[in-house]
């Protein structure tokens, strides 16, 4: 191995080592918790090591919102392509997805509710959120009537679930009635459908 290989290969595992420690904290004491000091003398590492792979905290949770999505992916994949019939796939999804924020909510939060310096429904996004989006078309595209934009409809989909995810979340919608209500936007992304 070239000691040019070796000195990426240690890069990477830094950022993989950042990455990992800056998710550890945050879901054991949330997000103010992670700070670069913090997180220096958790990997015990040096702040400028730090600078030298992030430009801060902000950066720090772009990461750990990418490979939250590429974990999303994964439940959202496997959730629908289990399920068998339009309406079971779109309440599948649903529920992986607000099962993901109950299990993981630093996590979400970074994804979903933080400010972070990621391009989103571009192009340019992160091959991870772009995949994460078309998981979510996937179970949303055959609720489609003729000529409907699927991507909005997709996009006003995902809404709803965070919607309901944060507001369940915060306290002020009780969890007792989450699962009535995801049923009930299911039930109106697939009225009119064949066995709605």
């Amino acid at each position: 191995m070239s000691i040019q290989a070796r000195k990426e290969r240690e890069r990477a595992e830094r950022e993989r080592l950042i990455v990992s420690a800056a998710r550890e904290l945050a879901e054991a004491e949330g997000w103010d918790a992670v700070t670069t000091r913090r997180l220096a003398a958790e990997i015990e590492y040096s702040q400028p090591v730090l600078y030298s792979h992030f430009k801060g905290k902000t950066a720090i949770m772009a990461a750990v919102a990418v490979e939250g999505c590429a974990e999303l992916v994964g439940e959202l994949r496997r959730a629908r392509t289990a399920a068998e019939g339009t309406r079971a796939r779109l309440a599948a999804v649903g529920e992986a997805y607000t099962a993901f924020a109950r299990r993981r909510p630093a996590l979400y939060d970074a994804m979903f509710t933080h400010l972070v310096d990621l391009p989103w429904a571009t192009p340019e996004a992160p091959a991870p959120l772009r995949e994460a989006f078309g998981e979510l078309l996937a179970a949303v595209e055959p609720t489609a009537a003729e000529g409907e934009d699927t991507g909005l409809l997709t996009e006003t989909f995902w809404a709803g679930l965070h919607g309901l995810v944060t507001l369940m979340r915060s306290g002020r919608l009780p969890e007792a009635g989450h699962e009535r209500r995801l049923a009930l936007l299911i039930g109106h992304f697939t009225a009119g459908l064949p066995g709605s």
